[in-house]
């Protein structure tokens, strides 16, 4: 490795088990010299993410509930606390009642609308504003997002909207932050094999769509994705603000399936 992040420490957010994007992305930083903490929500959780971040050499986790700002305060206290500032965030954090990501779109509920962008776009604007005061030097920030935020994905419904409003808010936070030295950027990945993943309607038949459609004929992979991280937080990535990286195997280019799959 090249040691591309040594010296540098930082916040990840969203690891639920070892096949986590999350996950690609804390391993790949780790490789790369990076320090870091990890945030989990729950008891439950919290035992999943342990070990884990034993395996790279971090004992710093803090349980953040995103709908808490008692919660949030106390854990960048934390950090705050333990290492003064830090250099980069991943927000790898969304959520939607899976009972919803199924059927359609316009069946959805006015609470799954609230809580579906309260949790997976507000807390990106909340937790980058308190990064932000620990990032003196500045820094990078990068969330998460899918295609199926601008074309229309069977089941992904109301978390297509909210990728939306996390794209846009990623934008935002990328000019405003901007002055401060502090880089704001996003990943898009085609699907994955992940927990989350898991929970949308018609998951298996999407991921083997994408898999035989796509330019390279695969999906991403958590290697691939994570080094994409590595790059947008080291300071190879020092210009790259306001961008959404896609990490699909080409998939985005497409108009129709490949001749084959017509």
């Amino acid at each position: 490795m090249a040691e591309l992040m040594k010296g540098k420490r930082g916040l990840v957010m969203g690891v639920a088990n070892d096949r986590s994007i999350a996950w690609g992305i804390a391993s790949a930083l780790a490789a790369e010299g990076a320090e870091l903490a990890f945030s989990y929500q729950g008891e439950a959780f919290g035992k999943r993410v342990e070990p884990l971040a034993a395996s790279l050499g971090s004992t710093l986790l803090v349980d953040v509930d995103v709908n808490d700002d008692a919660s949030l305060d106390a854990a960048f206290a934390r950090l705050k606390e333990e290492w003064g500032t830090i250099d980069f965030l991943v927000h790898a954090i969304a959520y939607s009642d899976k009972h919803e990501l199924a059927g359609r779109f316009i069946n959805t509920s006015r609470e799954n609308f609230k809580n579906s962008m309260c949790i997976s776009v507000f807390s990106f604007i909340d937790v980058a504003r308190r990064a932000a005061e620990l990032m003196p030097e500045g820094g990078s920030l990068v969330t998460l997002t899918y295609g199926g935020s601008n074309r229309v994905t069977p089941f992904y419904n109301v978390m297509g909207v909210a990728k939306a409003a996390l794209e846009s808010s990623m934008r935002y936070l990328a000019n405003d932050l901007g002055p401060q030295g502090i880089r704001v950027n996003a990943i898009s990945p085609g699907p994955m094999k992940t927990l989350a993943g898991a929970a949308i309607g018609g998951a298996r038949k999407t991921f083997r769509h994408t898999e035989a459609n796509s330019p390279l004929r695969q999906n991403a992979t958590l290697e691939a994705v994570g080094g994409t991280a590595v790059w947008l937080c080291s300071d190879y990535g020092a210009c790259s603000t306001g961008d959404i990286v896609m990490v699909d195997c080409g998939y985005h280019v497409l108009g129709m399936p490949q001749p084959e799959n017509l």
